[in-house]
């Protein structure tokens, strides 16, 4: 008689960010077992709408659902005879593919720059988010991420790449963001939900200071002590006064999170996919 590890559905999320987060909320709903497994580049900024932080406080909540820190393949393993749950990790893919076949991988790290990797074959079905993704080359779904162009991707083409202009939020773009100007230790003691003033320190990088660069509140910042390479958002403000958001999931995590429902759907279609693939598409996000 199989054991329950058999058949509860498995899915691995490379990436702890906000979207990473959304979407395993919506996995963990449909009655998936989701692992977030972490990696470095991007760091995570917008660490209260996300379950980032459960690696370095255990658990962490995000709406009404607690993500649970595992440190090794034998807690993800044990968890698959559980209810449903969300867990993040600093395992990697290559430590979590012997736990067990993988019913559903998504890549939702955004690494708008880096060479994206083959995930064919790694999964029942590997699903490929923003720039550097193909169906015909390295996923079985590729989904835009880009505001505005939200959904599946054209058959066999390629996701659109990183043009360097930022979403707008309250009208305003990339100046409500911080980049590193340099690689080194990132020092911080402002808490995220602080409302901030322009010309504020905010923290130090190896040394530096560096200043809120408009007023509003801190939407998200790179957690104290982290090592930052040189190039990446630092932090975040939002501008938008009372309406200003730092908490739970936004639109953008729900739209991706419904483009993920409809890549699997798609796919579930075209390919007379098993009832775990399906049992996502017929859900409702």
């Amino acid at each position: 008689m199989p054991q329950p590890n058999d058949h509860r559905l498995f899915a691995v999320i490379l990436g702890t960010n906000e979207i990473a987060s959304a979407i395993g909320i919506q996995l963990m709903r449909a009655g998936y077992c989701v692992v977030l497994s972490h990696d470095p580049d991007p760091p995570v900024i917008r660490r209260k709408m996300a379950f980032h932080d459960a690696l370095y406080t255990d658990t962490a909540q995000l709406e009404d659902v607690v993500a649970e820190r595992v440190d090794d393949g034998m807690q993800v393993y044990r968890a698959l005879s559980r209810p449903p749950q969300i867990m993040v990790t600093w395992l990697g893919l290559l430590d979590l593919l012997p736990v067990r076949h993988i019913d559903l991988l998504i890549d939702a790290r955004l690494q708008k720059r880096r060479v994206t990797p083959d995930l064919r074959r790694l999964a029942r079905l590997s699903i490929g988010l923003g720039p550097g993704f193909s169906s015909s080359f390295n996923c079985d779904v590729a989904v835009e991420t880009r505001p505005g162009k939200i959904g599946l991707a054209a058959d066999r083409s390629w996701t659109d790449t990183a043009d360097g202009v930022a979403s707008s939020l309250g009208n305003v773009g990339a100046e409500r963001f911080v980049y590193s100007q340099l690689a080194g230790r990132w020092r911080t003691p402002v808490e995220i939900g602080t409302r901030v003033y322009k010309g504020l320190v905010l923290g130090h990088l190896s040394g530096i200071p560096v200043l809120a660069p408009r007023d509003g509140i801190l939407r998200g910042i790179v957690r104290d002590g982290s090592e930052i390479p040189a190039g990446v958002k630092l932090l975040e403000i939002d501008p938008r006064g009372r309406h200003a958001q730092w908490t739970g999931t936004d639109e953008r995590g729900r739209s991706i999170a419904r483009a993920v429902q409809m890549a699997v759907g798609s796919h579930a279609a075209a390919t007379k996919d098993t009832p775990a693939i399906h049992s996502l598409a017929g859900h409702r996000i």
